[in-house]
C-alpha cells in the first residue's frame, strides 16, 4: 500500500531525527550527555517530549533524545515559537502535498466506489453510505 504521508514512510528513528534537524534549525542547542552525570540525568526525562524548566523570569523548553543523538536540546521562547511555527507550515505542506497526491491519478476507479457518475453521484454525493 502507498504511504499516505511522509512520516508514514519514515522509520521511527527517521522521525525523530528530522524534529531534532528543526530544533537546531529553531536556534535550540544540543547539550550531549558525554558524562556519566549527564547520562544519568538524560535518562531520568521523559525521551522525545518538550519540557519546560522555568528560571527566573524566562521559560526554557528541553527537548531529550537519548536514543538518536544521546543529548538534550534547550531552547528559549523564541526558539519554541519558531520551532511551532515550522511544525505547523509541515503539516500544511503534507496535507496539501497529501490532497495532490490523492486527486492525480487518472485510472482511479471512483464508479467502483458508487462515485463517479452512477447512482447516488450529484448534489450531496447522496450515496448514502457515510
Amino acid at each position: 500500500m502507498a504511504c499516505l504521508s511522509l512520516a508514514g514512510c519514515e522509520s521511527v528513528r527517521d522521525q525523530i531525527a528530522d524534529r531534532e534537524n528543526s530544533l537546531a534549525a529553531a536556534g535550540f542547542v544540543a547539550r550531549p550527555a558525554n558524562t556519566p552525570q549527564r547520562q544519568e540525568m538524560l535518562q531520568k526525562l521523559p525521551p522525545n517530549r518538550f519540557l519546560q524548566k522555568p528560571f527566573g523570569d524566562h521559560v526554557l523548553y528541553i527537548y531529550s533524545d537519548p536514543k538518536v543523538c544521546n543529548c538534550i536540546y534547550v531552547g528559549n521562547q523564541a526558539a519554541y515559537g519558531r520551532y511551532q511555527s515550522y511544525v505547523q507550515a509541515q503539516n500544511l505542506a503534507d496535507q496539501q502535498q497529501m490532497t495532490a497526491d490523492m486527486y492525480e491519478d487518472a485510472s482511479w476507479n471512483w464508479g467502483m466506489w458508487g462515485w463517479g457518475g452512477g447512482p447516488g453521484w450529484g448534489p450531496g454525493w447522496g450515496g448514502g453510505w457515510w
